[in-house]
């Protein structure tokens, strides 16, 4: 099974003083306790290495990149994904939803991924379940 592992997961396992921290650690050993993938997208790498730096510093950065991405498939982004994403962005005429996002959704629906480990409401509120371990809704 894959789940899309979204910057708000991400950085909530990272950062200790994140309000979802512990829910964030009980998913991902959940997710290694049973053979779940987590893919992602080199934006969503981009973006939660420039959130860890400018909010944490430059350790957790360092964490990032040694612990956490050599057990993620990543979806390096090209230009034909970066341009789905635009027009979807477009198309959605929505500002409060980041182009990070509409290429998650975008490479969830063509690698058939349905779920996110994400804490971010969009994800729900464009078709996908998030999965926390922390609720009793917690399966995708």
């Amino acid at each position: 099974m894959n789940i899309f592992a979204d910057t708000s997961g991400l950085f909530a396992l990272l950062v200790n003083n994140d309000f979802m921290h512990i829910r964030a650690k009980q998913n991902f050993q959940y997710f290694a306790e049973n053979n779940i993938q987590l893919v992602t997208s080199s934006f969503v790498l981009v973006e939660t290495t420039a959130l860890l730096q400018r909010r944490i510093g430059l350790e957790p950065v360092n964490d990032f990149n040694l612990k956490i991405l050599p057990l993620l498939e990543i979806i390096w982004v090209d230009s034909i994904w970066y341009t789905k994403a635009v027009q979807r962005l477009l198309a959605q005429n929505d500002r409060e939803i980041s182009l990070v996002d509409y290429l998650s959704f975008e490479i969830m629906e063509v690698l058939q991924i349905d779920c996110a480990f994400a804490f971010d409401k969009h994800f729900e509120e464009n078709g996908f379940t998030t999965y926390d371990a922390g609720t009793s809704l917690r399966f995708c």
